[in-house]
């Protein structure tokens, strides 16, 4: 089936797109235990890049299970497909010449190595939101971790199933001990450097 495959050659390249939007594509990627705090991090991150005239897009954990990947659960082989489907997305994003914004627990290090693989890693900003579980635990609007303890939700990140913490993030946020301006002046600070206006 595969050779049947041709992609198509596109007549207006990355490289024309990326010159129109005067910006350097990249993946900003948000990694952390629930209630970390990623997605109000990353939301906040996007809307002052946005303020600065960048044109983002953010992607996050429940909006994408909502649509794209709502055929999935939480086993490890559905969390490695969820990530490949979103940075095949992101990909796409990129190729438009757009700062991609994404939230995600992505707890495996092996699948955050891929991620960087798939999009190059001069592209893939990985964020660390770093907060002990039981800050986690204390943040948790939803219930989640109550409901993991409980035996109602299986294969949760942090409790029946395991966190593997970047080794290099290009920036590593204690969210427990920092106030967010804090934290975003850290995360803006990192991908001002990498990008041109």
């Amino acid at each position: 089936m595969e050779n049947h495959i041709h992609p198509t050659v596109f007549k207006v390249s990355s490289e024309q797109r990326k010159g129109r939007l005067k910006q350097s594509p990249k993946l900003i990627w948000f990694t952390g235990l629930s209630g970390s705090g990623k997605s109000t991090l990353a939301n906040a991150v996007e809307a002052q890049l946005f303020e600065e005239g960048y044109m983002t897009y953010l992607l996050d954990g429940d909006n994408i299970r909502t649509g794209l990947n709502k055929d999935l659960g939480f086993s490890d082989e559905d969390r490695v497909e969820n990530i490949r489907r979103i940075t095949e997305v992101a990909k796409l994003m990129m190729d438009a010449g757009l700062l991609v914004v994404s939230a995600f627990i992505s707890p495996f290090r092996e699948e955050r190595e891929m991620i960087a693989k798939l999009v190059g890693e001069e592209n893939f900003l990985e964020v660390f939101v770093d907060c002990p579980i039981e800050v986690c635990e204390q943040r948790d609007v939803k219930g989640l971790y109550a409901k993991a303890r409980k035996g109602i939700i299986k294969n949760f990140t942090g409790i029946d199933s395991p966190y593997e913490k970047p080794l290099h993030p290009a920036v590593h946020i204690h969210s427990d001990q920092e106030e967010l301006t804090k934290s975003i002046q850290k995360v803006i600070q990192t991908i001002s450097a990498t990008i041109s206006h």
